[in-house]
């Protein structure tokens, strides 16, 4: 799985912050609809970034643990979020995707913004799927999004960006025989002196055929899963493929005590 420089990170973070400022509520909007989260208040933030998913959450009062294997990433969502990391409600730990191992069990696990589209293939994901499910609560939730095979065709085009803070020209192109969409970037970021450090960064999105997605999921384990759209994460759509992009909604050992929770239970 690709590792983000620091000053890729550092960039990341002042331009790339808005899918997870978007994401974040509608996620909140769910898992508190389901009884589950009257229990456990733990949550994962997997592939975390910068930390803005994980810092929602946080001042939502839930306890958050983010992972994600870039130290770039994390140094700047440890700083992101450094009071909850110096109370102990937020821990940043350096960690693969597909073979993590934690203590606590979590009632919701989220990954965000095409994460673990950067996976190489299905065994990848579905190795991804596993350490998931393992440190899942007995009737946890995991929700994550992937870039669509229709979503993937948008990116054969060249973009130059040029501002003050910083110059960025993307290149980008989608293999669909080989299921496989590069993007090729280079440029320079304004640092905190006001000099400009260079950054080369290159970044793969694998195309997963949804059906199998769900077939690895249904196998490493959980019991529901459907796909939606990220506006109603409750609402399950019959042609995920026809999207750009999806979010996947998996619960583990669904039960009738694990539905919504009525509005008269607040």
């Amino acid at each position: 799985m690709e590792t983000y420089g620091h000053v890729f990170a550092g960039l990341y973070n002042k331009k790339w912050s808005n899918f997870a400022l978007q994401a974040a509520p509608r996620i909140w909007k769910y898992y508190v609809e389901q009884a589950i989260h009257l229990d456990n208040n733990y949550v994962l933030d997997l592939c975390c970034g910068t930390g803005h998913l994980a810092h929602y959450f946080l001042k939502k009062e839930f306890q958050v643990t983010g992972i994600d294997l870039s130290s770039g990433m994390l140094n700047y969502a440890k700083r992101n979020n450094s009071r909850y990391v110096e109370t102990g409600q937020a821990a940043f730990v350096q960690a693969d995707a597909t073979d993590f191992k934690l203590e606590q069990k979590f009632g919701l696990i989220v990954s965000t913004f095409d994460a673990l589209n950067h996976l190489p293939d299905m065994h990848a994901l579905k190795r991804c799927f596993r350490s998931v499910y393992n440190v899942t609560d007995d009737h946890g939730i995991f929700i994550f999004d992937l870039n669509t095979n229709k979503g993937l065709k948008g990116w054969t085009n060249i973009v130059i960006e040029d501002n003050e803070e910083s110059m960025i020209v993307s290149r980008s192109f989608y293999d669909e025989m080989n299921l496989r969409a590069v993007t090729n970037m280079t440029g320079f970021s304004k640092n905190q002196n006001g000099d400009y450090d260079r950054f080369v960064h290159s970044i793969t999105n694998t195309c997963f055929r949804l059906d199998e997605v769900k077939a690895s999921l249904l196998e490493v384990g959980w019991n529901q899963v459907h796909f939606s759209k990220m506006k109603d994460l409750s609402a399950p759509i019959e042609t995920p493929e026809e999207e750009d992009r999806v979010f996947i909604v998996a619960q583990k050992n669904e039960s009738s005590d694990n539905m919504k929770v009525h509005m008269s239970r607040n």
